[in-house]
This record gives structure tokens, C-alpha cells and sequence, in this order.
């Protein structure tokens, strides 16, 4: 599916995915990745959802969301308890939904300059 909204240049915006392929501003990423509005971190070997570690949670609340999303892949799959609890004790917001309804999401919420975080499994 492809996307396309204008924001400013220095906002990473998720522009299209497809099966093994996500596109962010005008580069293709093919591993997980975790996006912000300013930053990309991508996450090579976490290819399912149940391989999701406090680790990952780290990553993710080191850049100071205020709202996590998770991308699934092409079905809604939910991460272990412990994993969103992460977040859930730290007064952080966390949904879980299929890559492309995060994808869109995503891009919603950082349009309206909120401090968003997704990772996106593909």
C-alpha cells in the first residue's frame, strides 16, 4: 500500500509498505524497524512478535514516547504481557495492531506533533 502526506522535511513519515519492504521518507528498509519523528533504528534480528524483549522496550523508551505502537505484520498478534507492562508502568500508551494500520496511524499522530514511537514488523 503507498501513502503519501507532506509534513515537514525533517519528519520521518512512513510513505508505503508492502510484504518484506517499508518505506520511510524516500528510503526502503526490509527489516523491523523502530521509527520516531526524527529518528530510525532498525532491528534486523527481530523478526516475530513473541522474539519482543525488555531489551526492545529499552530501545523504544529511550526515546521518550508518549504513545507506542506495535506493527504485527500483516495480522494483529499480541506481544507477551510483560512486554507492553514495560510500558504501562511507565504511564506510556501502547497498541498493538496490524503494519499497516500502525503505518497509518503513525503517520497521523506525528502529523499532530505527537511524541509517537512505532515499531514495525514487516
Amino acid at each position: 500500500m503507498r501513502f503519501t502526506q507532506d509534513l515537514s522535511s525533517n519528519v520521518n513519515v512512513i510513505r508505503g509498505y508492502a510484504a518484506g519492504e517499508l518505506r520511510i521518507n524516500n528510503d526502503v528498509f526490509h527489516d523491523t524497524m523502530i521509527v520516531a519523528s526524527s529518528s530510525l533504528r532498525a532491528e534486523p534480528a527481530l523478526a516475530d512478535v513473541a522474539d519482543l524483549s525488555t531489551e526492545h522496550a529499552a530501545h523504544i523508551l529511550e526515546l521518550e514516547p508518549e504513545l507506542v505502537l506495535i506493527g504485527t505484520g500483516h495480522r494483529q498478534v499480541f506481544p507477551a504481557a510483560a512486554f507492553g507492562a514495560q510500558f504501562l508502568k511507565a504511564g506510556i500508551g501502547f497498541e498493538v495492531m496490524d503494519t499497516g494500520a500502525a503505518c497509518r496511524t503513525f503517520n497521523v499522530l506525528v502529523s499532530e506533533q505527537r511524541r509517537v514511537v512505532a515499531l514495525i514488523m514487516l
